[in-house]
């Protein structure tokens, strides 16, 4: 399913056309510029040191926005942890990722207020966490209308060969679950390319589970962001799950502990070049006359600032104590853990009269 193609030509679709308008679409070419500058600053600051790995998005900004802005604020998202956009698209500024690959926290938003859980790092696992979730919510009786509630999850196509992901899509499915499964299939799991993991499109499986499956220009914000609020209203109303595969490409490595040019080839790469997400959006803007030499000054002068404020927070991010490790452990600390954090600090501070002392 395509809406705007990679020459930047609007096209139609007789199920999943969306009326948009000028506005809003700039408003989405805003959304991936920014998360793409972010994303370029989070690889350089790890390859200076700042951070210990960065897992970069290049090349899916449209998957991302697409899908995030289809959220509505009740709506719940459970991301693995690549999800930079849609956390961006949940109100999660930048800086507040930043510390989890820092090493200096576990992710600093509140999940219920954000709507957003935090990043999920174990492949696939974040799928039974929403399958779970969004039987509760239909359990709880928040689906059924316009008003109902609905839950998304993302996850690569390497994450497909993994079980939990078809546990998730069993127990979803069995229960009707107000579910949508966001598969950003980027073409290759770490090294290993598509065709390691199926021998039919990934959308094709849902038929397995009895629920309907989509596949989507992954790199067309528009296409996304109709296809994916059509999935969550379907999910919504009580109609059961949905799969959509979100044919797209990883631009960069699978990490920065990754180097994809030992085996991917470069033409490859470079006929994706074409199909740019946010290249798509601008030339369509500039053919349609929706927008002038000076949006697109404003929103690269914004890009800029953010990268800078990025970059200041980042460096300066304080170092936790070692007590940290006891914190948001339990809502209420029992006793048994008081007394650990208790006897550590004491193990600690021998430590330091020690040294103080000129011992060791």
């Amino acid at each position: 399913m395509q809406l705007l193609t990679p020459e930047g030509e609007r096209v139609h679709h007789p199920e999943f056309d969306i009326d948009i308008t000028a506005e809003e679409i700039r408003g989405l070419y805003r959304d991936m510029v920014l998360v793409r500058r972010a994303d370029r600053e989070g690889n350089a600051l790890q390859r200076q040191g700042q951070l210990g790995i960065w897992v970069p998005l290049l090349g899916q900004e449209a998957a991302q926005i697409g899908a995030g802005r289809a959220l509505r604020p009740t709506d719940m998202a459970f991301p693995s942890y690549r999800e930079h956009g849609v956390a961006w698209c949940r109100g999660i500024d930048p800086t507040e990722i930043m510390g989890m690959w820092r090493g200096t926290d576990h992710g600093s938003w509140d999940p219920q207020e954000k709507r957003f859980h935090p990043y999920t790092i174990v492949i696939g696992n974040q799928c039974l966490n929403a399958a779970g979730y969004a039987m509760g919510q239909k359990f709880e009786g928040k689906v059924g209308d316009d008003d109902g509630e609905a839950t998304i999850t993302f996850f690569g196509d390497g994450a497909t060969s993994q079980g939990d992901v078809h546990e998730a899509m069993v127990w979803g499915a069995v229960y009707d679950a107000p579910l949508v499964f966001y598969c950003q299939n980027n073409q290759w799991a770490i090294s290993e390319p598509l065709e390691r993991q199926t021998r039919v499109p990934l959308y094709q499986r849902a038929l397995g589970y009895g629920f309907r499956g989509i596949r989507v220009d992954g790199n067309d914000v528009l296409a996304t962001l109709a296809v994916t609020r059509w999935a969550l209203n379907e999910a919504r109303h009580g109609n059961g799950p949905v799969l959509i595969e979100a044919f797209t490409y990883r631009m960069d490595s699978h990490t920065t502990s990754d180097d994809a040019t030992r085996y991917r080839h470069s033409d490859e790469l470079e006929a994706w070049k074409l199909k740019d997400p946010i290249e798509r959006v601008r030339v369509y803007l500039v053919k349609q006359q929706l927008a002038d030499q000076d949006f697109f000054d404003g929103v690269q002068a914004e890009a800029d600032e953010m990268a800078a404020r990025l970059r200041e927070y980042t460096m300066n991010l304080p170092d936790p104590g070692p007590e940290r490790i006891f914190s948001n452990v339990y809502a209420e600390e029992p006793a048994t853990l008081r007394s650990q954090r208790e006897e550590y600090q004491a193990y600690l501070s021998g430590f330091a009269d020690n040294t103080a002392g000129g011992g060791h």
